[in-house]
């Protein structure tokens, strides 16, 4: 491309634009159908896939063409974003169906839809065109030549960054999110963090937060159940630091607590916040994201309770946070107008 054919330039710029729209379009529309409702996620990802797949065509095709090809890559991406979703392909914003299915599907058109003479580039006819299937042969085995070199040298170098570095931050970090860990900052400060949830067996295990492995059953707190009518109803408040959740939700459900009211809250305590850095320079914040857990209990005793908090989020260091207890007056189910003990004792506690 050269300033001496700026239509050539023009020419690029409609049909990558008709090819986005066409996709954004198509992308709605399918995501709509087959999903119920319009999803806005995938009809950005249809505007980026509309945008991956004339990439490789869009000085080689023609206005109609790139509409055409924009209207399939905003198909494409919905099924391939449900099909990787399906086989449990990590990935949340929809990567590799923006970049690796519709980049192939892009390539591959390059040898579908290439029409001599739309510009002063384009030389060679597609098979669609009458030119039958030397250029798609060729854009095919180019598609296959870099996949096997991308494959192999890219798997070395995981390999590599897995044996020495590692790949993967600690779950600490994880559920804090990397925008605290790697760059001291809070990307999204208001953004409810929702820790990641473990299978548990209730009747087995209880948590040692000083071992990976689970407590042995005999070890276990036990759990009496005498609550009768008319029994004492107790709240117990726990505050702690987000990235604790998971293993405290652990330990109350070895003991049949399931019944949780979860909120997310800012604290200022003996931390006296923390340092983030605006623009290069050190920011101190006062208040610390923590996640603050409500639980009324009346079968198990409060003690109980109580002990399993406490050895689930032990540290000795600051941050392992602060139970409060407070006697409740009386509990009302609202759907049937139970109250005290009967309103609980289906609920796994509250």
């Amino acid at each position: 491309m050269s300033f001496q054919n700026p239509e050539d330039v023009f020419h690029i710029i409609v049909t990558t634009n008709t090819a986005a729209i066409a996709a954004v379009l198509t992308a709605t529309a399918t995501s709509w159908i087959f999903n119920g409702k319009p999803d806005l996620g995938m009809t950005i990802n249809g505007c980026l896939a509309g945008l991956v797949g004339i990439t490789g065509s869009c000085a080689f095709v023609s206005v109609t063409s790139s509409l055409v090809i924009g209207a399939v890559a905003g198909i494409l991406v919905v099924f391939a974003v449900l099909f990787f979703d399906r086989i449990k392909v990590d990935d949340p914003v929809g990567a590799t169906s923006v970049h690796l299915v519709c980049g192939i599907f892009g390539t591959l058109c390059v040898g579908l839809f290439a029409q001599e003479g739309v510009t002063s580039l384009s030389t060679v006819n597609g098979l669609f065109h009458g030119g039958g299937l030397s250029l798609l042969g060729v854009e095919a085995l180019g598609i296959v030549s870099v996949g096997a070199f991308v494959f192999v040298f890219s798997s070395l170098i995981w390999w590599i960054l897995k044996k020495t570095i590692g790949i993967r931050v600690s779950l600490e970090e994880e559920i804090q999110g990397l925008d605290v860990g790697e760059h001291g900052n809070a990307a999204y400060p208001d953004f409810a963090i929702v820790a990641p949830l473990m299978a548990t067996n209730a009747a087995t295990a209880a948590v040692d937060t000083t071992s990976s492995e689970t407590v042995p059953p005999e070890m276990a707190i036990p759990v009496v159940n005498k609550a009768r009518k008319g029994a004492k109803i107790t709240k117990v408040t726990i505050i702690t630091n987000q990235d604790k959740f998971t293993q405290l939700q652990t330990a109350l459900d070895s003991i049949g607590i399931t019944g949780l009211t979860v909120t997310y809250v800012l604290g200022y305590g003996m931390q006296k916040g923390n340092t983030e850095y605006y623009r290069g320079a050190p920011v101190k914040t006062r208040l610390l994201p923590k996640v603050k857990i409500d639980i009324v209990v009346c079968k198990i005793p409060t003690q109980v309770l109580v002990d399993t908090v406490k050895k689930a989020l032990y540290t000795g260091n600051m941050g392992d946070g602060k139970i409060f207890i407070y006697d409740v007056e009386n509990v009302i189910k609202i759907s049937t107008g139970e109250e005290g003990y009967d309103a609980l004792q289906d609920e796994n506690e509250e």
